[in-house]
Formats: C-alpha cells, structure tokens, sequence
C-alpha cells in the first residue's frame, strides 16, 4: 500500500513514519503544512522548515503546503494541498500522528473520505505515558520546541526528551494534569534523530523565547550529522 504520512518533524509523526515502514508500506509522500499562524487549531508551527533536513535523511519525497492558518479555512488549504499533490504522487492512504484531538481527527477522516483515501492514525487513543516510553525505548531523539502548560518551563524549551525527561514528566503529568503526549498542546516537539534516520540532525544555533507563561525553542541553524 502506497501512503502519505502529515508530518511535523515532531515525535508523533516521526513515529508514525516508522510504523507505515514496519507495516511493509511504501511511504510515498510526506506532507508538511507551512502555516502563517503560530496559534494554528490544527497544525504544528516551530521548527517545520528543518522537516526537509528529516525529509533527506530518510530518503523520502517532502510535499508542502501553505496556509494563512485562519481557523477552518486552512482545512480548505489541506484538502485543496493534497489533491494537487495526488496528480503528482500516487497515494491511497493519508496517515497522521493524532492520539486523543478529535478536532484534529475527525477533520482528517473527512478530508480523506472527500479524496476517497483511506485514514489511519496508528497511535489513536494510545495511553500517551506508554507512547512516549515507547518512543524513546525505539531511539526517538527529540526535543521540546514549545511549552504551554503549568509546570514546564523555560528550562524544558529544547530540552531533550530521554528516559529521565519521562520520568519527569510522569511526575507533572499528575501534579499539574499534563498530557505526557502533550496532545492538548501542553508541548511541541521536533525529532533529532531516529531509528529511521540515515544521519542525525546537528542543532547549531536556536533562540528560546518566551512570553509570560509560554515559549518556542527556534532553530537557526542545523545541518545532518553522521552517527
């Protein structure tokens, strides 16, 4: 089966790219979505232009798409984005890295049945503690390129999410009820490295800033790096 795969370059979509490969399919698109909209409902905005590092390292074709990111309308965009897309890239199915947003879900699975394609989301209403351990237990390296939520800080923006980050995490998951996924955008993520990475991505220069109770980690500068 031919796919296309949403893809952030955060830890979700990464791994959802891992799961369409162990599946057998043939990854033949991933598709990004630039929006002008930091605040967007419904897509990932730090760090998404370092998806073409991604992109090379895996050895797999990048489509991008831009949007305004006004609310709804840019569902509009990601339809519209997608069908130009498949009279360029044969594909039957579209596969997302969604866990618990039915926002994001079901606006996916409409999208996808307007384009008679078929819609997976592997990781949907997964335990979000057991993915992230999973994901790391697998060699996802990634760190956190945003924080919106109480008890994550200045200190966690471009931290890098390993086995004592999880525990962590698992502690102010339950003292301040954190989604250790960060599905209800506690947090965004952007990976470094992974299972499925012919080269790591070298973070060279990033900004952190932050904003009352809420910031971004930006990457300036990052090149491939070997292993």
């Amino acid at each position: 089966m031919k796919v296309a795969v949403l893809f952030s370059g955060g830890k979700d979509s990464c791994f959802a790219v891992w799961y369409a490969l162990h599946q057998g399919w043939d990854v033949a698109a991933l598709i990004t979505v630039f929006s002008e909209n930091p605040d967007s409902f419904m897509f990932h905005t730090p760090n998404v232009v370092w998806t073409r590092l991604q992109a090379e390292t895996m050895s797999l074709p990048l489509f991008e798409i831009a949007t305004e990111g006004v609310k709804e309308k840019e569902l509009g965009d990601l339809k519209n984005g997608i069908a130009d897309i498949l009279k360029r890239q044969d594909f039957t199915a579209l596969l997302s890295g969604a866990i618990l947003s039915e926002y994001q879900k079901t606006r996916i699975d409409h999208i996808c049945e307007d384009l008679q394609l078929r819609s997976f989301a592997p990781f949907w209403h997964k335990d979000p503690l057991m993915l992230l351990e999973e994901e790391v237990a697998l060699g996802f390296e990634f760190v956190l390129s945003s924080c919106a939520a109480a008890g994550l800080g200045r200190e966690w923006l471009g931290k890098r999410i390993d086995s004592r980050s999880v525990e962590e995490l698992t502690r102010l998951a339950a003292r301040f009820n954190v989604n250790p996924a960060f599905e209800g955008g506690e947090a965004e993520t952007f990976v470094t490295d992974a299972p499925i990475f012919r080269k790591r991505v070298m973070i060279l220069e990033a900004e952190k800033q932050w904003r009352l109770d809420a910031g971004r980690f930006l990457i300036k500068r990052a090149v491939l790096a070997g292993k």
